[in-house]
Order: structure tokens, then sequence, then C-alpha cells
């Protein structure tokens, strides 16, 4: 009985993201299925769809489409991700080293390097919101 312990607390821990991770996305696709069955049976029977449902369909389908707005928001979320772990990769560094500020400091961090993705994502997303045409 010991033995399935670790085992279920592993179980326990991946199930726990899946359904994190898998769960809201699947509850989405079955509610936009339903909702598709349902305007697919109007249809057949000859009734006009209401003004409501078609505007709600159309707003779905818009909905997830990028933005100027929406483009320079997650640009700044992921800049200031990347300038935080930067930070506390230099704080860290020097923390550990003592007086280096002095000398120039340390900066061959390998938390610098992984700093660089999320600074370069945020950048590329500040870039293409000068390009989107679509506005908010």
């Amino acid at each position: 009985m010991e033995d399935f312990i670790p085992i279920f607390a592993i179980f326990a821990v991946f199930g726990s993201i899946t359904a994190i991770v898998v769960g809201p996305s699947w509850l989405k696709s079955r509610e936009r299925r339903e909702m598709q069955a349902t305007v697919r049976a109007a249809i057949d029977k000859g009734q006009p769809l209401p003004p409501e449902v078609i505007e709600a369909l159309s707003t779905e389908a818009t909905k997830n489409l990028s933005s100027r707005t929406r483009d320079i928001r997650r640009g700044i979320i992921w800049l200031a991700t990347g300038v935080g772990i930067a930070a506390f990769s230099l704080i860290n560094e020097m923390r550990g080293v003592g007086d280096d500020w002095d000398n120039g400091g340390n900066f061959d961090s390998g938390l610098l390097g992984i700093a660089a993705i999320p600074v370069t994502v945020g950048l590329a997303y500040l870039v293409l919101s000068f390009f989107n045409k679509n506005k908010d």
C-alpha cells in the first residue's frame, strides 16, 4: 500500500495540471457544439434566427482576433516577465558574490539567457501592434 502513494501523488499532480489546461477548452468546445446543434435544428425547422443569436455567434468569431491594444498588452506583459526574470537573476548573482557591483558585476547567469526569450516575444508583440489594422 505504501508503494501506491508516490504513484498516486504523481498522477494527482499531472492530472491536476491536465485538468486545468484541457478542462476549460473541452467545456468551451462542448458548449459551441451544443449551440451549433441548436442553430442547425432551428434552421432545419424553418424558424428564423433571432438577432441576439446571430450577434452572439458573430462576437464569438471575432472575439479571438488580435487587435492593437491586445497586442500591446501582451507585449508589455511579456516584456515585464523577461525584465523580472533578468532582475531576479542579477539580484541573485550579486547577493551571492558580495560587493561585486563595484567590479562591474557577473553577467554570465543562465537566467539572463532565459529572460531574453520573453523579452523577445514581448518586442515581437509590440512590433506586431504597429502593423495590426484591427482596433478595439
